[in-house]
Formats: C-alpha cells, structure tokens, sequence
C-alpha cells in the first residue's frame, strides 16, 4: 500500500498539447475580444455623463480650493484692518468692519467701538442684535451699570434674564448684580434666592461667591 502511494506522489500531470495550448490562447483572446467591446459599447453609452460628471467634480473642488483661499485672505484682510482702525481709535472704521464681518470678529468691532467714543446706542445695538451670545450678554451688563439706577430690582433682573444660563459666560457676575439691586431695593428676600444661587453652587468662582456671603 505504501509503494503504491508513494508511485502515485510522483506522477506528474499532463502536460497540455499544443492544439490544447492554442485553445486556451484562443479563449483569452476572444474573452479580451468580448470585454473590449463591452468596455467600448459602455463608454459610448455613457461616456459624455461619464466626463460630465468628472468635469462638475473638478468644478467643485477648484471652487472649494478657490473659496478656501479667499475666505482666509478675507480673514486676514479683517485682522489687518481692526488693528489699523484700533491703533488709530477709528469709530468709523470699527462700524464698518462691525457691518461687514460677521460672529464674533463683528462684535468686538461694535464694542470696540462703543468703548472709544462711549455711544450707548452702539452698546444697545450689541445687546440687542450681537451675532454671538458673549457680547450681547457682556453688552448688557454694561447696560445695567450704566443705567440700572434708573431700573428697579425686577426689571435689571428681567433685562439680564438671558444671562440667567451657565451658557452665558457671565451667569454668575449677572446673578451677583441682581442680587446686588435687590439688597439695595431693601428686598431681603428675593436677595437671598439670588445669594443663595451664587454660594450654593459649587461651580461658583470664589470671588463672586465671596462677595455674594458678604451681601446676607
């Protein structure tokens, strides 16, 4: 059984004949034939969507190159231009970059403004219809301490609501003012919920909290 095994491990397979190699040569050939053809009926069917959507493709991508570069030219441009204007106190230029920019570049442009000839009517621009939530928030505040003696407790409280959020970035210097009017009103009470806000909560930055012990 052994012998026979190990006889049949050294029998080579067959080798092909040359008709059998030129069938096969044959088949490659007419099966190169056949893909071509469909490859070449394919292209002609479709061949003019085909470029068409390669060209809207390169389109595309030299207008989002092109767009890219020219909003960080735009960029840098703004930059340049709020510096001269800022180095210079330029109101008019800091208006106008505040008109032509938008988010946050806009808004300091605005405040800037505001800030060098002492506008309120630009400050209440930016409260009303800052682009970001920062500065209109910040604008307000500024509002409070200009006019807040002209408002009772309830309505500094109504008009720095929007603060009344720990998305505002002034959430706890808005709620120490409020509790600041309210203790000035004589409102013990509606003091003590405003204090009791600021010291209660841990997240409270100790100097605002500091001063919010201080007021009870």
């Amino acid at each position: 059984m052994a012998n026979i095994l190990e006889r049949n491990k050294k029998i080579k397979a067959p080798q092909k004949t040359m008709q059998e190699h030129a069938q096969d040569a044959l088949y490659r050939e007419v099966w190169e034939d056949v893909n071509n053809e469909k490859t070449q009926q394919f292209l002609k069917k479709y061949g003019r969507y085909l470029i068409g959507v390669a060209i809207a493709i390169m389109i595309v991508v030299t207008g989002i190159q092109i767009g890219i570069r020219a909003h960080h030219a735009a960029k840098l441009a703004t930059a340049e231009n709020y510096e001269i204007a800022l180095e210079n106190a330029d109101v008019n230029a800091l208006v106008g970059i505040s008109q032509n920019t938008s988010g946050a570049t806009a808004d300091l442009a605005l405040f800037q403004a505001y800030v060098l000839d002492k506008d309120v009517k630009k400050l209440e621009d930016l409260a009303e219809n800052g682009k970001t939530k920062e500065f209109r928030d910040l604008a307000r505040l500024h509002m409070v301490a200009l006019r807040g003696d002209e408002m009772d407790a309830s309505a500094v409280a109504k008009y720095l609501d929007p603060l009344d959020t720990k998305k505002s970035p002034f959430y706890y210097t808005a709620a120490l003012t409020v509790a600041q009017k309210y203790v000035a009103a004589g409102n013990r009470e509606e003091a003590k919920k405003w204090i009791d806000k600021i010291t209660e909560d841990s997240e409270a930055p100790s100097v605002i909290r500091a001063s919010a012990e201080t007021l009870r």
